[in-house]
């Protein structure tokens, strides 16, 4: 899993490898040079050459290190860099409803902390795992060169270290992986909480909330710590073996010494070989304990990563960015403005298998130019039928065609480039007003967007702003009025040849909706429109309107005629004409 991030770095990942056993062999060098040293000086022979040895392995060590020590940082940063690019061109390549099952600060917990595991993982985990155990075997092999019988008691003291140790590996790699789904769940609480802050404390509902959230902070830091105290032991454990068996060497390399069994050179050069092996070990410690997290998070992000990409779109390339060109694949079509843009064909969609479905055989045609509304009760669909248009749902049964194109031929950049969506909560995007309004059209001028701002009577509001068009905007910076009128400029700026808007005046005041009417009309009287529908001043506008129930289409007319031929859709009036009646003090 983890060499799934290291492969298309795998020549840095050799020559890291490379670097560090040279670095290793240099460090396993130094103990025989001073055994070298220690010899001349009981034979009286010449120093000089022992000590530039060990001078030339200082030199040399030093460099290599330094080397080792940018070329994996720089390789762990290139591969949190993939990892981080990978995930954020999968979200927004991935289809809407698989994506949206998953909470948003989930998904930005693998871009960032998962990817800072990942990162430590690459860096100081496979690399070090691989040069620490390579000398820690070099070590081994040089200490039995020396003695056998030390290298016996070393051997013996190693072994243990390491049964114990890795008979705790389990235990941290499911604490740590345990804390960091935690972390997952109470980033997707936070961010959830944030969003809908007015809605908590409205409801008096911060102590629950941050309750909530400190639940599952608290469990995040319980298996935290639980990995803390394994990785003590193990590390206790790994120090205390050592320092056992360099006490052990010494009483036994003491003995030896009395008997002749060695020279004092000897046991120095062992004794430094064996302080030495704290090296190594650590490192073997703090390898495996950074590549069980690192392990644990490349499987999260592999798994985030297997959410399905919509048809079409392909890898490294968002699927609504497909030229302008391609988004128009018959040009303009003719057969004049009542000739069916889009049309459904005995569509049925559901959300998830197994569930009921959302539509049941629908046909509906929208024509190129007019105004259509879709009104019903709740869950009768419309939002659906919106989501198949735009492609954010594939139908089960039935087709969808785009200028008489079947929507299986295009790609969904193709289909989107022809529409512009208004979202009923009409989110402000992070940047100005100005990149708010370029962001379906980024090569519109000034003279452009201070058009749609008049037409939703936002021109004055922004010509009073200190910044004007280059004014910052966050989620709070706007009414919700204002949002919209954001929202509905922008769609409008794109000059679509269908326009989506999901109840987009819900939140104006009359005169600015009476405005806006105005210019969605004179967008209807050249392209078309389809609106979902709350409020009556949307129905009665209308060229013909769509009554939906229970993902069926039950009546299709214009208001007169529905108000004369459907029961259902009097009722409706009825409702939206007490919702009129009593929002209306509210606007203004």
């Amino acid at each position: 899993m983890l060499w799934s991030f290291l492969r298309p770095h795998r020549r840095t990942v050799l020559l890291g490898l490379g670097l560090a056993l040279v670095g290793s062999a240099l460090e396993l060098a130094t103990p025989m040079v001073t055994k070298l040293l220690l010899d001349n000086l009981s034979a009286d022979a010449g120093l000089r050459t022992p000590i530039l040895l060990l001078l030339g392995l200082l030199v040399v060590g030093g460099a290599v290190g330094m080397w080792h020590w940018i070329l994996l940082g720089t390789l762990a940063e290139r591969v949190v860099l993939d990892a981080r690019g990978s995930l954020v061109r999968r979200y927004f390549r991935a289809s809407l409803v698989p994506l949206t099952r998953r909470s948003t600060g989930e998904l930005v917990t693998r871009v960032t902390s998962d990817t800072v595991l990942l990162r430590e993982a690459a860096s100081a985990g496979v690399v070090d795992l691989v040069s620490s155990g390579a000398l820690l075997a070099g070590t081994l092999v040089m200490m039995a060169v020396l003695d056998l019988p030390l290298f016996g008691v070393t051997a013996a003291a190693v072994a243990v270290v390491a049964v114990l140790f890795l008979t705790l590996m389990p235990a941290i790699a499911r604490a740590q992986e345990r804390a960091q789904e935690a972390l997952g769940r109470m980033g997707g609480l936070l961010d959830g909480s944030l969003r809908a802050i007015r809605t908590v404390k409205a409801a008096r509902a911060e102590r629950r909330i941050t309750d909530r959230i400190g639940e599952d902070a608290e469990a995040a830091a319980r298996h935290g710590i639980s990995s803390v105290r394994h990785e003590a032991v193990a590390w206790t454990i790994a120090g205390t073996g050592i320092q056992l068996a360099i006490i052990a060497i010494l009483g036994v390399g003491a003995l030896r010494i009395t008997t002749g069994g060695i020279e004092v050179s000897t046991l120095v050069a062992f004794l430094l070989y064996a302080f030495t092996l704290l090296g190594p070990v650590t490192e073997l410690s703090q390898s495996v304990t950074a590549l069980q997290a690192g392990v644990a998070a490349a499987k999260r992000i592999r798994e985030t990563e297997a959410l399905p990409p919509e048809p079409g779109a392909e890898p490294g390339t968002g699927s609504g960015d497909a030229p302008e060109a391609a988004a128009r694949p018959g040009g303009p079509a003719g057969g004049g403005p009542d000739r069916a843009l889009l049309e459904l064909r005995g569509v049925t969609a559901r959300y998830a298998p197994g569930s009921e479905p959302a539509l049941r055989g629908v046909d509906l045609a929208v024509p190129a130019r007019g105004h259509t509304a879709i009104v019903g009760p709740s869950g009768a669909g419309k939002t659906t039928v919106l989501s198949l248009l735009l492609r954010f749902v594939e139908p089960e049964e039935g087709r969808l065609y785009l200028d008489g194109a079947p929507y299986s031929g295009l790609t969904p950049g193709e289909v989107r480039g022809r529409f512009a969506y208004v979202e009923q909560d009409t989110p402000v995007l992070p940047g100005t007003i100005r990149e708010n309004l370029l962001f379906s059209r980024p090569d519109a001028g000034d003279e452009e967007i201070r058009r749609v701002l008049a037409e939703v009577r936002l021109a004055d509001k922004v010509d009073a702003l200190e910044e004007g068009l280059d004014t910052p905007l966050g989620s709070d910076s706007l009414s919700g009025g204002q949002r919209q009128r954001i929202a509905l400029a922008r769609a409008l700026l794109h000059a679509p040849d269908v326009l989506l808007l999901d109840e987009a005046t819900a939140q104006i005041d009359a005169i600015t909706e009476a405005a806006v009417t105005r210019s969605v009309r004179r967008h209807a009287d050249r392209a078309a429109v389809v609106t979902i529908a709350h409020r009556l001043s949307t129905v009665i506008s209308a060229d013909r309107i769509v009554v939906l129930e229970a993902g069926r289409v039950r009546a299709q007319g214009t208001h007169t005629e529905l108000l004369r031929s459907d029961e259902l859709y009097r009722d409706l009036v009825a409702a939206l004409h007490i919702a009129e009646e009593e929002n209306a003090p509210a606007r203004g």
